[in-house]
């Protein structure tokens, strides 16, 4: 399978995974609050470069994976996610605005679980959502141990780490994991082409 290859791969896990996450959300309800983007501002977050090719060759197939990259070149390790745009100056405004081509992680946050150490589903969920919508974040953590359905992460990432075990073993901070995946394009398509000649 090449980069591309992967790269549908990878997308066809995401298409799934919408539908499972569709589904969570509206038995749930526990939505994020509009214009909340405050587990983007995080530059702590980190990822994988496979679950960033689609953004990637999106970019370059848009003639923007250039651009991208350079920009990302000169952003610090400090610096909070660059497909998110901001709303207003307030800390948690903002929305993706390449939400198709967003990353695993971004899919899985606020609307996924993981197992605790007495197997048990927990919910993956921000501070600001506990708390501001209580009474629907304790019945979804109830619930999900029933007969709730909802995404399982350890589920998906592995899903992820069987399409390629090398793009998926180490995570970076989110903007260095597009800036990676933005690099192995470029490299696809200069071999690529050099081969078609």
């Amino acid at each position: 399978m090449d980069l591309l290859e992967k790269s549908l791969a990878v997308r066809e896990v995401f298409e799934a995974l919408e539908l499972e996450t569709r589904a969570y959300l509206s038995q749930s309800q526990l939505t994020c609050f509009a214009g909340c983007g405050l587990c983007c501002t995080n530059p702590k977050v980190s990822a994988t470069i496979l679950e960033f090719l689609p953004l990637a060759f999106d970019l370059y197939q848009k003639g923007r994976a250039e651009e991208f990259f350079d920009v990302l070149e000169n952003t610090s390790s400090d610096q909070y996610c660059i497909i998110l745009k901001r709303l207003t100056e307030e800390v948690d405004s903002g929305m993706c605005s390449d939400y198709r081509n967003r990353g695993m992680i971004c899919r899985l946050f606020g609307s996924a679980a993981r197992r605790n150490r007495e197997g048990k589903k927990e919910l993956i969920t921000c501070k600001k959502l506990k708390e501001g919508k209580k009474a629907l974040f304790e019945t979804a953590n109830t619930e999900i141990n029933q007969s709730m359905q909802i995404p399982l992460a350890s589920d998906y990432y592995g899903q992820l780490y069987n399409i390629d075990f090398y793009l998926t073993k180490e995570e970076y901070p989110i903007n260095k994991a597009i800036q990676k995946a933005l690099e192995a394009v470029l490299q696809y398509y200069y071999y690529h082409g050099n081969q078609a000649v």
